[in-house]
């Protein structure tokens, strides 16, 4: 755990010295009278990884899917520091422009790894097609890369003609996750990546995406109800509920000595069980 307190420590130094790769501003997502979420605000640095926490209908799932471009939010900025632009907000791009950055240097991982993945096409053809959609045309390099991260995220190459629907649901996941970072992004949004697996099951894939995230120098916002994922994975913390930011922090500070009643519930009820 100290190498993890280190790590934390050394990402947390970085960014009192470089600009954010993400600034969310007033971000307000409503549907008809009620909240989606509202009033929302954070930076996120290159390296960095943030937690949203909060029960079922606190508005963390319509935050990630706003600021991914899934949903257009009813107000707000979504900030992002392209790397032929600079800050551009990405709200207001035009949809092949947000195509294309969801392509490179974004990813989504969802919760369910059939919507991140095509099942018809077999586990390489899943990575290739991302591939391809750089621009990469040679089929000798594409499958090589393809048997490459099927390496990475623990998938035997004789499975690389296999369809994922021939895979056990951790296997999906693990695909789902070398399908979206084959092509380098340098933001990761995931949307409770670990929901719906067995614990186990869970547990090998927080260390592998753990790895991952630091090998890579990945940015990640990452949505969950489980506090022991934002623990392992997350160096801040944003706490919702009913649409609303409650508590933000350093992740050990809010899980360790949290302030509001909201939040301490929430921890409260992790150690009770």
């Amino acid at each position: 755990m100290r190498a993890d307190k280190d790590f934390r420590e050394n990402t947390r130094a970085r960014t009192e010295t470089v600009k954010p790769l993400l600034q969310v501003r007033e971000i307000e997502k409503r549907y008809g009278a009620r909240i989606g979420c509202t009033g929302v605000n954070f930076d996120l640095y290159p390296g960095e990884v943030m937690g949203i926490v909060g029960e079922s209908g606190s508005g963390k799932s319509t935050l990630l899917n706003c600021l991914a471009g899934h949903l257009e939010p009813d107000a707000g900025q979504v900030i992002f520091d392209t790397r032929a632009d600079g800050p551009v907000d990405t709200v207001t791009m035009s949809e092949p422009e947000r195509r294309m950055l969801s392509r490179t240097d974004w990813a989504f991982v969802h919760q369910h790894a059939r919507d991140g993945l095509r099942t018809s096409v077999s586990a390489g053809g899943n990575i290739g097609e991302r591939l391809m959609a750089v621009g990469d045309r040679h089929y000798g390099n594409i499958r090589e890369r393809a048997i490459d991260w099927l390496g990475r995220v623990e998938i035997s190459e004789t499975r690389v003609d296999d369809r994922p629907t021939a895979f056990s649901g951790g296997m999906q996941q693990r695909l789902q996750i070398a399908r979206n970072l084959v092509t380098g992004p340098r933001l990761v949004f995931m949307d409770e990546p670990t929901g719906g697996l067995d614990v186990s099951v869970q547990a090998r894939l927080l260390d592998l995406l753990r790895g991952l995230v630091r090998e890579m120098g990945l940015s990640a916002l990452i949505v969950t109800h489980d506090l022991a994922v934002v623990r392992l994975l997350a160096d801040r913390l944003m706490v919702m509920k009913d649409g609303h930011v409650v508590e933000t922090g350093l992740t050990d500070q809010v899980l360790d000595d949290p302030q509001h009643a909201y939040t301490q519930l929430l921890v409260s009820s992790v150690l009770q069980v």
